[in-house]
Parts: structure tokens; C-alpha cells; sequence
């Protein structure tokens, strides 16, 4: 698992190739790029994945968006902030 960001997806949006998608992170709705996945990975709304620096790295599941976060809060980023 790469060092990124959790966050659930919303949906996909319209336009920009199929490759952006609306994800909640901590509550705060971002625009996300999928289109780094690997090559047949789909998501949709309700799927988790990894960001990093605005891209969806991986996709994983809820367990595996806890453990993305848990490790954010021992480097000391409150799960409270967006």
C-alpha cells in the first residue's frame, strides 16, 4: 500500500475521459483522478481507494482505508482534518 489518503467514492463525474471521480475524504468532497489505476481496476460509488497528490493510487476496501488511516494518525494527522 502506497503512504496516501482514504477516501470513499461519491460517483464518477461526467467528461475527462471516465478518469475523474467525486470522493469523500474525512467528510470533504474532492475531485480525484482515477485514471493512474491500474489497467482494468474499476470504481464506483462506495468503493475506497488511495489518493496521492490528487490521483487514486489503489483501490482497497474498508479495512484497508482504516489501516491507511490509522497510520496518517501515528504520524500525527488528527482524523478530524480534511
Amino acid at each position: 500500500m502506497c503512504l496516501g489518503i482514504p477516501g470513499q467514492v461519491v460517483r464518477m463525474l461526467e467528461g475527462y475521459g471516465d478518469q475523474l471521480a467525486l470522493v469523500d475524504v474525512v467528510g470533504e468532497q474532492r475531485r480525484v483522478n482515477i485514471g493512474m489505476l491500474p489497467e482494468g481496476v474499476t470504481v464506483g460509488a462506495g468503493d475506497w481507494i488511495v489518493i496521492h497528490m490528487g490521483f487514486a493510487m489503489e483501490k482497497t476496501d474498508a479495512a484497508g482505508a482504516e489501516k491507511a488511516m490509522s497510520g496518517l494518525e501515528m504520524m500525527g494527522r488528527p482524523r478530524d482534518l480534511p
